[in-house]
């Protein structure tokens, strides 16, 4: 097949361009590009797959080496990635609007941040906090079942609403666990309120590897995983069941499935994503506190697969993607470059960039530019990016 020698080098010399020109925005652009392409091209599948392999778990730690914030971005995408997946389930298999999905993600994140800092101390007094290390790895188990049960308790009253209502029910949800966290420093201190919980600690890497390669690593383990339970879940009975109470309910029903039973079992698989990477990103930011979790960020994820495509995995993916290399990247890499020319007093038409306020800063307007975004893939592609194939006929025309 031509576009195989096509993809091989697509990869290679993208990885060289990343490594020559380390600072570039573009040119690291253009390697996600490629991974693209490989994903989308012609090929036989053990060389698309050996491609991404390399790409992914080779190239990409060596691009992070001439530029730690590459790995930073990357590491990231792999947390959005999840978050993405988890709420396909919730959204894009069950049909179930939840706009406080970040709200499990908060739940994950303060499990470990409460035991696996001295703030603990407070909490059961003594000096046995924080716990060892090596806890965070069970905690990332801990994080899951917390979040899945947390999943269940919202599920159980809004077991009988859909659309508008259930989005503002979750939309609630969401608000009461973020309200909680910033409230619960008395009478007795849960979660330190506004200031957050700070220092949490972080695990033992083996091999003494870097924390930024430890977490990129991590993040991506973690993903896999998600992928594979994702596809498990979508070709099951379970995943053809969500997608009947989907498309009718009352159908669904007439066919002998449990709506309780798998709305519940919707919720608590999307939240237990949602809690494993808050443990992780806890971990990693050291530092945590309620505006972590604000209703925005729900809104984000839920945009995430929207764009991509609700209920496509590989649509979850690209969406998460692309929205946070673009809130990462291109949006903070257009104001950086901006504010060099305005420093250097550049000239276009007359007008001075220096004499340019701030408030016209590109970073500033990131969710203008994701609205801008979803309206244009609502007229002209609701589908999706890529979409599933269901949906894919039914919006064809």
């Amino acid at each position: 097949m031509i576009r195989s020698p096509i993809a091989v080098a697509l990869v290679g010399l993208s990885a060289l361009a990343v490594a020559t020109f380390p600072r570039s925005v573009l040119v690291f652009l253009f390697f996600q590009g490629s991974l693209l392409y490989v994903f989308k091209a012609r090929m036989p599948e053990p060389l698309r797959w050996g491609l991404l392999a390399v790409s992914l778990l080779v190239l990409m730690p060596t691009i992070g080496y001439f530029n730690s914030y590459y790995l930073e971005v990357a590491t990231q995408v792999g947390i959005f990635v999840a978050l993405a997946l988890g709420l396909n389930i919730v959204v894009g298999l069950a049909g179930l609007l939840d706009l406080g999905y970040v709200a499990f993600f908060a739940v994950g994140a303060y499990s470990w941040a409460i035991f696996g800092s001295p703030h603990a101390n407070i909490i059961f007094g003594g000096e046995s906090f924080p716990l060892a290390g090596w806890w965070f790895y069970v905690f990332l188990f801990v994080g899951l079942g917390t979040a899945a049960i947390t999943g269940i308790l919202l599920g159980l009253p809004v077991l009988r609403l859909h659309g508008d209502y259930l989005a503002i029910v979750t939309l609630g949800f969401g608000e009461v666990i973020r309200v909680l966290a910033n409230n619960l420093d008395k009478p007795i201190n849960l979660t330190n309120g506004p200031k957050g919980i700070t220092p949490i600690l972080r695990p033992p890497t083996p091999f003494g590897i870097p924390y930024g390669e430890f977490f990129y690593f991590l993040a991506l383990l973690i993903v896999v995983a998600v992928i594979v339970v994702n596809r498990r879940l979508e070709d099951s009975h379970i995943g053809r069941a969500w997608e009947a109470i989907r498309e009718d309910e009352l159908a669904a029903r007439a066919m002998g499935v449990s709506l309780v039973r798998m709305k519940l079992m919707a919720f608590a698989c999307g939240a237990s994503f949602a809690g494993v990477m808050g443990v992780l990103f806890s971990a990693k930011q050291v530092f945590i506190n309620p505006e972590s979790f604000t209703f925005l960020e729900s809104i984000g994820v839920l945009a995430m697969v929207i764009l991509g495509g609700m209920g496509s995995i590989p649509g979850a993916i690209v969406g998460a993607t692309v929205v946070t290399v673009l809130n990462l990247q291109v949006l903070k890499g257009f104001s950086l470059w901006l504010n060099e020319l305005k420093n250097a007093g550049v000239t276009i038409l007359g007008f001075s960039l220096a004499d340019l306020p701030t408030q016209f800063e590109p970073a500033k307007y990131e969710r203008m530019v994701f609205g801008i975004i979803l309206v244009l893939m609502m007229i002209f592609r609701p589908q999706g990016i890529f979409p599933a194939r269901r949906r894919q006929r039914e919006l064809a025309h």
